[in-house]
């Protein structure tokens, strides 16, 4: 049987912080509506990682962003990316899913390591078209499966072997990241 594990935001924020804080001046914290990543600055002494409304799918996803940005990256407002908003043309749509996928990896595995149920985001609402789900799920465990073959990132790695140990998860493989079902397949 399952062991039901509970998911509080303040544990990811303690965790990160432990580890991150001190090591590259960077935290993780509890926001408003929008999530966003601001570099330390005159106002701000440390980096932050912003996430929204206590959502831990939101934490998971902006520390993905995260674990992928590198240092120079990580000294730009939302790391130096134009967020194209809800509402993406098919071809701006696809554009946006080829850049989510090593962030939305990471938060996979990040959610795995916490045993908490991830979703991908194609984040299109109110879009011209519909988001190819099932597909960009393949893509980005596709992703995942070559991390886990080849290496995760070192940050990712410190961070899943932390939530690993805390939520008593073991060591990830293949079989933690399931295909998707295809829709047609709900019948």
């Amino acid at each position: 049987m399952k062991k039901e594990i509970k998911h509080d935001y303040n544990d990811l924020i303690y965790l990160f912080n432990k580890i991150f804080l001190e090591r590259l001046n960077t935290e993780l914290l509890l926001g408003g509506d929008e999530p966003i990543y601001l570099p330390a600055s005159e106002e701000r002494p440390h980096h932050q990682i912003v996430f929204a409304r206590g959502y831990y799918a939101s934490a998971m996803h902006e520390l993905g962003h995260w674990c992928i940005a590198g240092e120079a990256r990580r000294l730009l407002e939302d790391y130096g990316y134009w967020y194209q908003p809800d509402g993406r043309s098919a071809e701006v749509q696809a554009e946006f899913e080829v850049v989510e996928i090593k962030p939305q990896a990471i938060e996979w595995i990040l959610s795995a390591s916490c045993g908490f149920k991830y979703q991908v985001s194609c984040d299109n609402l109110s879009g011209n078209c519909e988001p190819d789900r099932v597909g960009f799920t393949l893509k980005v465990r596709e992703q995942v499966i070559h991390y886990l073959t080849h290496g995760i990132p070192e940050r990712a790695k410190m961070l899943s072997n932390a939530f690993r140990d805390f939520y008593g998860i073991e060591p990830l493989t293949e079989a933690d990241f399931p295909k998707p079902i295809p829709l047609t397949d709900y019948a």
